[in-house]
């Protein structure tokens, strides 16, 4: 049974639009807030997220994050038509409707082109100058001296010393995260300048439009080392090897990037620890295992 839309929600939308809802359906997934594709007596689509309440912090931040990675002019991302709380507090966010279609003749070209684009838009430090979350969880984007310190302090102590706290990790893997921090900056790779990421580059934040090319959805962006993304693009799988070759052929990678990527991919893995526990503890293990 798909979420239920809210009453005080529908007179938002419909104060916004200046026209009624004709239809809300319920979409599959929003970990952090309720999902829906709405027609308006406009006959105009939106997406809709419904957050919370007191939770209209993170739907604010995704809004923010799309607006900085448009600014690019990269790579699509759904325009943000509205974000605000309606008049019983409900937070929600509307965005351009993006239809599905089928990925075209050179997808991936396209889409290792746009990333690369996207990269070279850069950022003004590393972090930002505003918080955000990952997820459910807030994210530090307090700005660092570089990009090590950054990756230490913003990134990997906070969400270990929260593993630490639950108990989701033991005593070794600490002392190997520990040890970890001592060398650190020897291990993140030569200076780079700081990326404009998108910072949650998994599968399902690539969508395929209704034109066959490449849109991204669900940020949670920063200024950081473009391995992230690209270490998170193969975490989980979905992005295939000509992405990353079209990616190198516009926008060089070091020739020892690929041996970075278990130490990229420590920060999604420790979300996920947080988040989940189980398996991804021996995850964490595994990668820590490669890099230390």
């Amino acid at each position: 049974m798909g979420a239920v839309f809210p009453r005080d929600v529908r007179e938002a939308v419909a104060h916004w639009s200046g026209h009624g809802v004709v239809h809300a359906e319920a979409m599959v997934g929003g970990d952090t807030s309720s999902v829906f594709v709405v027609d308006l007596e406009s006959n105009q689509r939106v997406f809709l997220k419904v957050g919370k309440r007191n939770h209209g912090a993170v739907l604010k931040e995704e809004a923010w994050g799309l607006r900085w990675l448009r600014e690019a002019q990269a790579i699509r991302l759904p325009e943000c038509l509205e974000q605000g709380e309606s008049t019983e507090g409900t937070p929600f966010l509307i965005l351009e409707y993006v239809t599905s279609g089928q990925a075209g003749a050179g997808f991936d070209d396209t889409l290792g082109r746009a990333l690369a684009d996207l990269h070279r838009a850069g950022a003004p430090g590393w972090g930002l100058f505003r918080n955000n979350f990952i997820g459910p969880l807030p994210q530090d984007n307090q700005p660092g001296p570089d990009w090590a310190t950054f990756y230490r302090e913003r990134r990997l102590e906070p969400l270990l010393r929260k593993a630490v706290d639950r108990g989701l990790v033991d005593v070794g893997t600490k002392r190997q995260m520990f040890r970890l921090f001592q060398v650190l900056e020897q291990r993140v790779g030569p200076p780079e300048p700081p990326s404009r990421l998108h910072g949650d580059l998994w599968g399902g934040n690539l969508m395929v439009d209704e034109e066959g090319e490449p849109c991204l959805v669900d940020p949670c962006v920063y200024g950081g080392h473009r391995e992230m993304d690209l270490a998170m693009m193969q975490l989980f799988g979905g992005f295939g090897q000509r992405v990353f070759t079209a990616y190198h052929e516009a926008h060089p990678l070091r020739q020892d990037w690929q041996a970075r990527v278990p130490l990229y991919q420590l920060y999604p893995i420790l979300v996920h620890v947080n988040l989940f526990g189980g398996s991804y503890v021996r995850s964490l293990s595994r990668a820590l295992d490669a890099v230390v």
